[in-house]
């Protein structure tokens, strides 16, 4: 089975994926969605060496939830203050995140995380790949924003790829 779907997520990302932008389940989108989600990893396989060992799946499922809220509690609290909070009064910051993680994936997973979240964006990683470099749109205690950081996502992601 690994030999024609060597990377089984990726396939049904794909297929969904195509199903989404297709924007119809017909035989024919099917058929195509079938083909890159057994084509593209195929052809792909080689670049994949070491894939990413996820050791905790439904923890993964409970990290995404994580980060769905705290877009969705994130964008209302960039609303706030933007609207309501006077530009002087506004600290944006940059922080420094020591990294534990060493999984490229789960550096990249949380690199994007800290972007996706309404008001904060990863800005860049370290040469030596421990450490991101994050600017904050409102950060009166930068430390906190780096520990909260550390503690809510950095620790999950350690748990799910440990």
């Amino acid at each position: 089975m690994k030999r024609v779907l060597p990377h089984p997520v990726l396939s049904v990302t794909l297929a969904l994926l195509w199903l989404l932008l297709a924007n119809r389940w017909t035989l024919g989108s099917l058929l195509m969605a079938l083909i890159l989600a057994t084509l593209i990893p195929l052809l792909s396989a080689q670049w994949w060496p070491d894939r990413p060992q996820v050791r905790r799946p439904l923890a993964l499922v409970g990290y995404i939830l994580l980060v769905v809220r705290d877009v969705i509690v994130a964008s209302f609290q960039v609303a706030r203050i933007i609207l309501f909070l006077p530009a002087d009064r506004i600290r944006s910051a940059w922080i420094t995140v020591p990294l534990d993680l060493t999984q490229p994936e789960a550096i990249s997973l949380l690199a994007g995380t800290i972007t996706m979240t309404p008001g904060t964006l990863t800005a860049d990683l370290s040469s030596d790949g421990r450490a991101l470099l994050v600017h904050a749109l409102h950060a009166p205690d930068p430390k906190a924003i780096r520990d909260e950081i550390k503690t809510r996502y950095e620790a999950r992601l350690k748990r799910i790829f440990a």
